[in-house]
């Protein structure tokens, strides 16, 4: 996959956050299937624009569609870029309240949880698990990249570097996968350290290289990144 559309795909921090590309490839035959597919809190629909090259129907879902619609204009104008949107069709929705029963093979989300976590509603990254569960067909699969609480080190660091540090929750990797108990099977894996302290994408592109040498040093627990597959 070239460079240019991984970052289409991907966004930010591509070196570790594509290596979710690669894992749900393993553990997920998405290619020709045309599967009917949902991404949640799309943005930019990069996730969606993967689906539907691989020849699926999305639906390309966030909750800014309801009023921001520049970013709506963004997702079709990155799905035109590829001739893709005749597979891509456009709702807004909260991934609190998912008006589907028993109806996608595929559901997927990057970088999610932590925003919906940090609302006020007791328990919202519980719902939203089990939203997508209630809309995904039986055998259906969840694919999910997600931020994790890391190391001490990445605590400290998003504190004073990340100035939406307050406003998102990231959770252990033990709280996480604690969300997918009612799921038939959960496979996972954990990727980062070093990349996600990067201030620009070169940079992260450069740590993340270290990363993809050295994530075998690093306790699971620690690394900032959970990839992982649930089928229900």
């Amino acid at each position: 996959m070239r460079t240019e559309l991984i970052k289409d795909i991907i966004g930010w921090d591509i070196t570790n956050w594509s290596k979710s590309i690669d894992y749900w490839s393993q553990k997920t035959d998405i290619k020709d299937k045309n599967y009917n597919c949902l991404e949640i809190g799309a943005e930019r629909g990069g996730l969606s624009l993967w689906l539907a090259l691989n020849g699926n129907k999305v639906i390309c879902t966030d909750y800014s569609y309801f009023d921001q619609p520049h970013i709506l204009q963004k997702a079709k104008k990155l799905h035109s870029k590829y001739n893709s949107e005749r597979k891509i069709t456009y709702q807004p929705l909260s991934a609190l309240e998912i008006p589907y029963d028993n109806y996608f093979d595929i559901i997927v989300f990057k970088s999610v949880l932590g925003g919906i976590g940090s609302c006020k509603i007791k328990d919202a990254d519980q719902i939203v698990i089990s939203q997508i569960y209630k809309a995904l067909k039986p055998g259906g699969k969840l694919l999910f990249a997600e931020n994790t609480q890391a190391s001490l080190l990445h605590k400290y660091s998003r504190k004073f570097f990340i100035r939406w540090y307050k406003e998102w929750n990231y959770s252990k990797l033990k709280d996480i996968v604690k969300l997918f108990s009612e799921y038939k099977t959960l496979n996972y894996k954990t990727v980062g350290f070093l990349g996600t302290f990067g201030r620009n994408e070169k940079q992260r592109i450069f740590l993340g290289k270290i990363d993809s040498i050295c994530d075998f040093l690093i306790p699971k627990s620690n690394r900032y990144i959970v990839i992982g597959v649930a089928e229900k």
